[in-house]
């Protein structure tokens, strides 16, 4: 029984189908497959269901795979071990980012790779909820994720941006003579709003929900700018960041009192678990790299 049959078989569940695990793992899809025969070869019995559109588990394949899974993680142990003791610095980093945000994670990665240029950086993008669920599941090390009403279980953050999260109306409005509008005003108006999962999304929903309502979604889009020329073009009221509401000339930005909402960003990391020295060092770095907001 080898590691990388392991790798593959682990993989492969995950991904329920062999091309996509093949990609994953850099390989071709005809080697996926035959190292994973030998493994059930091996153990006497099938492992994956290929019977169907997608690949499952058998009972078997079930039974097998959380010791696939601890065998996989006390190899990656003995590396973090030896790596700790050595100070090696080398590996791969796994990184998110929310869709839209102001942080220079760019200039973060580049200055880590410049000083650790054997290190393996991959990157992706998704909402604030995929993010936190792939930080617990080991699936990234680190990632920029939005500031939700509750903090997220599991996780260490580092703030690095706070700022209020405002309303923003066309210039014609009825609204557009106010400075300020209360979140009970919004209860009957149609809003533009980033989509669930959002950390601006999750603040407005459970601040509507402590107020007795349910706000009337009308337009949702993972672009700040996308909901701010929709409201522009007076198709509801927009829910942004206060920076975006106030830096468009035709948007009229509302502070939203009674209660007020505010929203941020952070650096987020595993808080249990092994830390690969990579990933520590980049973390460290993000850390003052990014002071936190005044």
């Amino acid at each position: 029984m080898e590691l990388r049959q392991l790798e593959y078989f682990v993989t492969v569940a995950g991904e329920g189908n062999f091309t996509r695990a093949a990609e994953k793992l850099h390989v071709a899809q005809p080697g996926v497959s035959a190292q994973i025969r030998r493994l059930e070869r091996e153990v006497g019995q099938d492992l994956l269901d290929r019977s169907g559109r997608s690949v499952r588990l058998t009972a078997v394949g079930a039974a097998v795979l959380p010791y696939a899974r601890a065998a996989l993680a006390a190899v990656d142990g003995v590396r973090l071990a030896v790596d700790e003791l050595t100070g090696l610095v080398r590996g791969r980093v796994a990184v998110g980012m929310v869709t839209s945000h102001n942080v220079d994670l760019p200039g973060l990665l580049a200055d880590f790779h410049a000083d650790h240029p054997e290190v393996e950086i991959t990157l992706i993008e998704a909402d604030t909820a995929r993010l936190v669920d792939a930080l617990r599941d080991g699936r990234l090390d680190a990632a920029i994720i939005a500031l939700s009403a509750t903090a997220p279980d599991g996780l260490r953050l580092h703030v690095v941006t706070s700022q209020l999260i405002t309303a923003a109306v066309s210039r014609d409005d009825r609204l557009a003579g106010r400075d300020a509008v209360t979140l009970a005003t919004l209860r009957e108006r149609a809003l533009i709003c980033l989509p669930r999962g959002t950390g601006i999304r999750s603040h407005l929903d459970a601040a509507c929900a402590e107020a007795g309502f349910e706000p009337r979604i009308a337009f949702e889009a993972s672009d700040p700018t996308m909901l701010a020329q929709l409201a522009a073009r007076g198709l509801g009221v927009a829910i942004l960041p206060d920076s975006v509401a106030r830096s468009r000339a035709d948007l009229h930005p509302l502070e939203i009192t009674r209660p007020a909402l505010r929203g941020g960003l952070a650096f987020a990391w595993r808080a249990e678990g092994p830390v690969s020295p990579a990933a520590r060092v980049l973390i460290d770095r993000a850390r003052r790299m990014f002071p936190a907001p005044s």
